[in-house]
């Protein structure tokens, strides 16, 4: 595939996608279909199903394939960025093959995570996926991983042709001007949504988020502002929202926009184990939060 400017699918909003449970904890794809189709209704660009939001380390096979269908057939190919991380490099290239086939045109990608890689190892493991043919998006976060894709290892992978973006989950946002210096063509997307802002004028080309899920309307107004230079608007967004936007950073992220979901009307529900239940005090201090912006007009 060619990348042009019109043809990156990454750009703009796309959600990483909760998966709704039914009360036995299995999926329900019904839900899922209704849940893509109405975030793209409320102005975002496309979802990310299967990310870690997605609770992806705990679906079978067969699960994880169909959550892919599921999208693809609820808003199209090319709306749908799935992750496809594993832990072996051909098991990921199989994921990778399979969104293709299912009609993504960008696919998502971890470093290898199932021990420290160093930087052989990583060339090496995205090489290998990119035989699907399918646009890659680099996910760096080496707060879970402990794979670090430096600015300048990004810049590696970049120029041997194996990616062509990266989801930045340091926190750090000066890798942004790094990353400008030494890979001005690699596209920067904002990977944890308490940055937003600091990467969106940074130079970002896309968000992976996270809240949309419960907060469509206003976190992609948040988005556009804080993108097009309207500081005005998206600081006083970015004010209002970010008391929840910095759950997205903390290990109960999925617990909590699960539970920003459920208070604003969606389904957001249980988790599978080894997740467990928020603890009452995070609760409340999240659904506070949430009451809070839908009474000031967020939606």
């Amino acid at each position: 595939m060619t990348i042009t400017p019109q043809t990156r699918p990454w750009h703009g909003v796309l959600v990483a996608t909760a998966l709704p449970l039914t009360d036995d904890l299995t999926v329900d794809y019904d839900k899922y279909a209704e849940h893509c189709d109405w975030l793209v209704g409320n102005g975002c660009d496309g979802v990310v199903p299967n990310g870690s939001l997605g609770e992806y380390q705990v679906l079978t096979p067969e699960e994880r394939a169909r959550v892919v269908e599921t999208a693809v057939a609820a808003i199209g190919g090319a709306r749908v960025m799935p992750g496809v991380a594993a832990y072996g490099s051909a098991e990921a290239r199989r994921w990778a093959e399979q969104a293709r086939d299912a009609g993504c045109q960008a696919v998502m990608l971890l470093p290898p995570n199932a021990y420290r890689a160093d930087e052989r190892s990583v060339l090496a493991h995205y090489a290998e996926v990119a035989k699907a043919g399918v646009p890659i998006v680099a996910y760096n976060n080496p707060i879970d991983t402990k794979v670090d894709l430096v600015p300048e290892l990004l810049a590696k992978l970049h120029g041997e042709g194996y990616i062509h973006a990266v989801k930045e989950f340091s926190g750090d946002v000066r890798r942004a001007y790094q990353l400008a210096e030494v890979a001005p063509d690699l596209d920067l997307l904002i990977g944890a949504d308490d940055v937003l802002l600091e990467l969106a004028l940074a130079g970002a080309k896309g968000w992976v988020a996270g809240y949309p899920n419960a907060l469509p309307a206003a976190t992609v107004e948040l988005y556009h502002a804080a993108v097009s230079g309207d500081l005005d608007t998206a600081k006083r967004l970015y004010e209002q929202l970010h008391p929840l936007l910095r759950w997205d950073s903390k290990v109960e992220f999925v617990q909590a926009i699960k539970l920003s979901m459920d208070v604003v009307g969606r389904h957001g529900g249980s988790c599978r184990p080894p997740r467990v239940p928020l603890l009452p005090e995070q609760e409340a201090v999240i659904r506070a939060a949430t009451e809070k912006a839908v009474a000031a007009g967020l939606s």
